[in-house]
C-alpha cells in the first residue's frame, strides 16, 4: 500500500496547493518508527519540511498528536495533512539526531519542562498504550514478553522474574495514576540537537499513559549518565505526583531490560555500557529492597 504512493505527485499538488515552492526537492530520509517513509523536502539547499507516508491510522494519531501540542516549540508544525491520512508534511527542524546532544542531565531538563510539563490528560480516558486495551499492565507485558527473546543467554532466569515481578508493581501503580497523551517514542533517535543542545522532538507514536513512561523512556534511550544522580535531578523537575525512590529505581529497571534488548539487536556497540547500568541499577533495586 505504502509503496503505491507516488512522491512526485504529492510534491506537484503540494505545490499546486501553494503550499511548497516550486525547486522542493525530495531526499529519502529513513524508514520511520512504523513501517512509514520519511522524506525531507529541500528547496535551494535548504531543508525546509517533512514529509511523512505511512497507515492512515499513524498519520491520523500523529496528526491529533502535533494538533494538540502545536504550542509546544520543540514540536514541529503541520504544513499540511492528506484528506486521505496516507501523508503528512510537518516543519523541518535543524539540527541531528544522537550526535552532539551534550550531557544528559541538560537535554533531559529541557525534556521535562518543555514537553513532559506540558502533557494534557485524554478526553478517552479508558484507553491504555497505542492500541486500545483494558489496563496499562497489558501494554508493560507486550513489550515485556516482545523483548525477552532478544537478551539470549545475557539474561538469568532471576532477572527475568525480577523483572516480571517489577512490571506487575508499576503496572499496578499506574493504574491509580493520571495517563496522558503521550509522544510514545522518546528516544535519542528522535531528539534533534544543534549547538549541544536539544531542539526539536520529531516522529511521535502517541499513545496514552503515565508521565513517567516517557520520562524513563528518554533516561534510558542513551548509555551515558545512567546514574541516580541525574534521575532524580531532572524528576524534581516534573510536575508529576510524588513518587517513592522505589518506584522510579522500578520504573528505570523495566525501560532498562527493554533498552537492552533493542540494544542487542540494533546498536551492539552501546551493548558494554548499557550491561555495566544494568548491573547498577540492579544492585540500587536489591538494596533498596533490603531497607525497606
Amino acid at each position: 500500500m505504502l509503496e503505491n504512493v507516488n512522491i512526485n505527485v504529492i510534491i506537484k499538488n503540494l505545490y499546486e496547493k501553494r503550499l511548497i515552492g516550486k525547486n522542493i526537492i525530495a531526499i529519502n530520509n529513513k524508514t520511520g518508527s512504523t513501517d512509514g517513509h520519511v522524506y525531507i523536502l529541500s528547496e535551494n539547499n535548504e531543508e525546509k519540511y517533512v514529509l511523512k507516508i505511512d497507515h492512515p491510522q499513524q498519520i491520523i494519531l500523529a496528526e491529533d498528536f502535533l494538533n494538540t501540542y502545536h504550542h509546544i516549540s520543540l514540536l514541529p508544525k503541520i504544513l499540511y495533512t492528506d484528506p486521505e491520512k496516507t501523508f503528512i508534511v510537518y516543519s523541518y527542524i535543524t539540527g541531528t539526531t544522537h550526535k552532539n546532544r551534550g550531557l544528559k542531565i541538560n537535554w533531559l531538563t529541557i525534556l521535562a519542562e518543555e514537553l513532559f510539563n506540558q502533557y494534557e490528560k485524554p478526553l478517552q480516558t479508558e484507553m491504555w498504550g497505542r492500541i486500545q486495551r483494558p489496563t496499562w499492565s497489558e501494554w508493560n507485558y507486550r513489550s515485556l514478553e516482545d523483548t525477552r527473546d532478544n537478551w539470549g543467554s545475557l539474561l538469568t532466569v532471576e532477572d527475568y522474574e525480577r523483572v516480571k515481578s517489577i512490571v506487575e508493581n508499576i503496572s499496578k501503580c499506574a493504574e491509580h495514576e493520571s495517563r496522558y497523551l503521550l509522544h510514545g517514542d522518546t528516544g535519542i533517535h528522535n531528539f534533534v540537537f544543534h549547538e549541544q543542545s536539544l531542539n526539536g522532538v520529531i516522529d511521535p507514536s502517541p499513545m496514552i499513559g503515565p508521565m513517567l513512561y516517557d520520562f524513563t523512556y528518554a533516561f534510558c534511550s542513551s548509555p551515558d549518565d545512567l546514574n541516580l544522580e541525574t534521575l532524580i535531578a531532572t524528576f524534581t523537575l516534573l510536575n508529576h505526583e510524588p513518587v517513592e525512590k522505589s518506584r522510579l529505581i522500578e520504573e528505570v529497571i523495566f525501560q532498562l531490560y527493554c533498552r537492552i534488548g533493542i540494544c542487542i539487536q540494533f546498536h551492539p556497540n552501546d551493548l558494554k555500557d548499557y550491561i555495566k547500568a544494568w548491573e547498577y541499577w540492579k544492585s540500587l533495586y536489591i538494596n533498596d529492597s533490603l531497607n525497606t
